[in-house]
């Protein structure tokens, strides 16, 4: 399966089309680019981590949330899950070559945030007492 960006203006979209909403890779773009996902997999970045530490590495997380988007991450091949016969079992995510591949490039979207995030929030609330104030 090839998935990319449409051929050029105008032009009708096919099943690799990422604008296309019937294009197999909106999912998983769904889920990678969830906050949750993008979190879960910069956080895996920098090794494996057992379940606990990477829930609280992820402020804000529930326990479910993290188990479902490992689960899917596991699914699609982006993350490994290791359980080691101990009591209570002991249970290690890392990610996969494929997933690092994707974990580097959503960790790049999170340095243009962390680098932005307080300019955007200035002209935002810029923006909103702009707007109050023509109101």
């Amino acid at each position: 399966m090839e998935v990319g960006f449409p051929a050029g203006k105008g032009a009708a979209p096919t099943r690799s089309d990422v604008f296309d909403s019937d294009c197999p890779a909106r999912t998983v773009l769904d889920k990678l680019t969830s906050r949750w996902g993008v979190l879960i997999l910069a956080a895996l970045c920098d090794g494996p981590l057992r379940f606990h530490i990477l829930r609280d590495r992820i402020g804000g997380i529930s326990e479910k949330m993290l188990s479902q988007n490992l689960r899917t991450f596991t699914e699609f091949g982006l993350t490994e899950r290791t359980v080691e016969p101990t009591s209570p079992p002991s249970v290690t995510y890392t990610l996969t070559p494929m997933g690092v591949e994707a974990a580097a490039q959503l960790r790049g979207l999170l340095g243009w945030v962390a680098a932005n995030a307080e300019a955007i929030a200035e002209f935002q609330s810029g923006s909103a007492s702009a707007s109050s104030a023509h109101s």
